[in-house]
């Protein structure tokens, strides 16, 4: 990373601001600011959408998946994927992939003392090749299930980088019994507040940020079969207590099987 990278935002440090990290700068530290601003609830959304991982994780764990590929993982945070589905059985492996080189460089550093763990970095708007190299690691068997999870990281493509068919694409890697784990911010709780964050957010950051509609985020998972309770806000699927109260919602999530 150069020092001219440090003056531009970029989606991994900022969510690791909103999570209360400290691997950030100033220009990711002032641009949650004003996201924050305009558009307070964005941090508990962004741990409600950690959370809603965690606990997709666990489920495909008691399914008896045993390998997951984490697309556009982010910097690692206190709890990882390959440690939720230790918490659920023994014998996971884990791959994390990632566009940025700094995130590359933290999860190699931080997590390859973890076990059965491999850190790719890949480009998701290339996902033949993002697939290609998650496999090649040689930790996860494309003939046996894995757990895909894709959060956050489809509404940084613009439609012009074909978000659908990389989709597609991703799903197509599943074979009988696999998942698609997917979050994914929507303009339909608070339309003025979001598409305002957005406009922020792609004026001040290396990449875009995107609002879908819940028939745009549904098509994501294209003939995969649904686990109830579907594709809903993030912090009522499958919470552990109570769902907390209406209003507070960003983003949808939702969990798939092949």
């Amino acid at each position: 990373m150069t020092a001219s990278d440090a003056l531009i935002a970029s989606p991994a440090r900022v969510n690791d601001h909103l999570l209360g990290g400290k691997d950030n700068y100033a220009a990711d530290r002032e641009l949650a600011g004003a996201l924050l601003a305009v558009l307070p609830r964005l941090g508990a959304a962004v741990r409600a959408d950690r959370a809603f991982v965690r606990r997709a994780v666990g489920v495909l764990a008691a399914r008896g998946i045993r390998q997951f590929l984490d697309v556009g993982c982010g910097l690692p945070t206190t709890e990882n994927v390959h440690q939720t589905a230790a918490r659920h059985a023994t014998g996971a492996r884990v791959v994390y992939v990632d566009n940025d080189p700094v995130v590359i460089a933290h999860a190699r550093a931080r997590l390859a003392d973890d076990g059965d763990i491999g850190v790719v970095r890949a480009d998701l708007r290339k996902p033949c090749e993002l697939l290609d190299d998650a496999f090649s690691c040689g930790l996860l068997d494309r003939d046996e299930p894995v757990g895909m999870i894709v959060a956050s990281s489809l509404h940084h493509l613009p439609d012009a980088d074909g978000p659908h068919a990389v989709a597609a694409e991703l799903r197509g890697a599943l074979t009988p019994g696999g998942a698609l784990v997917l979050s994914h911010l929507s303009a339909d709780f608070a339309p003025a507040a979001t598409l305002e964050a957005a406009r922020l957010y792609t004026a001040g950051c290396e990449s875009p940020l995107v609002p879908r509609g819940r028939d745009e985020i549904a098509a994501f998972f294209g003939d995969l079969e649904p686990l109830p309770p579907g594709l809903v806000p993030t912090g009522r699927w499958r919470p552990d207590g109570p769902a907390g109260r209406a209003g507070r919602d960003l983003m949808y999530a939702g969990l798939a099987i092949r």
